[in-house]
């Protein structure tokens, strides 16, 4: 095997937008480290997908699990990984006055507290590294169009987006001038285990069929992540926003 042209660090690897992200980066020739709780899935990514993915099973909330990641790039591939996607992340469907706030802790310490914890020894990590123009990083962080609008079913939710987004635009203006992207990725709907994870029922989900399909898929987004780590280093793709072209809302 050649020498990967970059390590990147994957987040959520074992379903959806992560997995996605995960087969696009190493059939463009990334060597990758995927993270998630399911170790089994992992251990049948890497027969399937070869010696270009490695996996790091473990809870992303857990600092040990965070820090195993940077360590396992160097240690797996002989290269210290350049870009990370922090894509690990659970919805919760619900308007403010009827969603279960007893899941809320558990959604907000995944989605903003892990997350910033990630982006925060991501740009650690990355700093020495960069050598600019000649070489920067990347930092890419699942966002949501919920983030950006308010959506009526699932408005809790979408203000942890709306966090991570401000969390985002903080750390670009931070690191950006040291020559490390920073770059938001707000998905709309995108048919997938989400879905069933964040409790919308059957119905809703064939009324997105009905009203915006067909719904975009993790390969959409996959593409797009790919676009903006290709770019060269004088190039920062700062956000995008991607819908299924008949989701007119939100």
């Amino acid at each position: 095997m050649n020498s990967p042209s970059r390590i990147v660090i994957v987040t959520g690897a074992t379903s959806g937008i992560g997995e996605a992200t995960a087969r696009t980066l190493i059939a463009q020739g990334y060597g990758v480290l995927g993270n998630g709780r399911n170790a089994a899935k992992l251990q049948e990514l890497e027969r399937q997908w070869g010696p270009r993915f490695h996996g790091v099973a473990g809870d992303i909330t857990e600092e040990a699990v965070q820090v195993q990641l940077f360590s396992a790039a160097q240690a797996y591939f002989g290269q210290l990984a350049s870009a990370v996607v922090v894509n690990a992340g659970r919805g919760l469907g619900g308007s403010v006055t009827e969603v279960d706030l007893s899941r809320f802790e558990e959604i907000l310490k995944l989605n903003v507290t892990a997350t910033l914890s990630l982006m925060q020894k991501s740009a650690h990590h990355l700093r020495p590294q960069v050598d600019y123009p000649r070489r920067g990083g990347d930092i890419v962080v699942i966002g949501s169009v919920v983030g950006r609008h308010v959506s009526p079913f699932s408005a809790v939710y979408g203000s942890t987006k709306f966090a991570v987004h401000a969390l985002v635009e903080g750390l670009r203006r931070e690191v950006g001038p040291q020559g490390i992207r920073v770059s938001l990725v707000e998905p709309g709907l995108v048919l997938s285990g989400f879905q069933e994870g964040a409790g919308y029922s059957e119905g809703m989900v064939d009324n997105f069929k009905g009203n915006f399909g067909p719904l975009l898929v993790g390969e959409d987004i996959a593409e797009a992540i790919h676009y903006i780590l290709s770019r060269p280093p004088h190039v920062h793709v700062s956000d995008i926003l991607i819908r299924p072209t008949r989701q007119d809302y939100p």
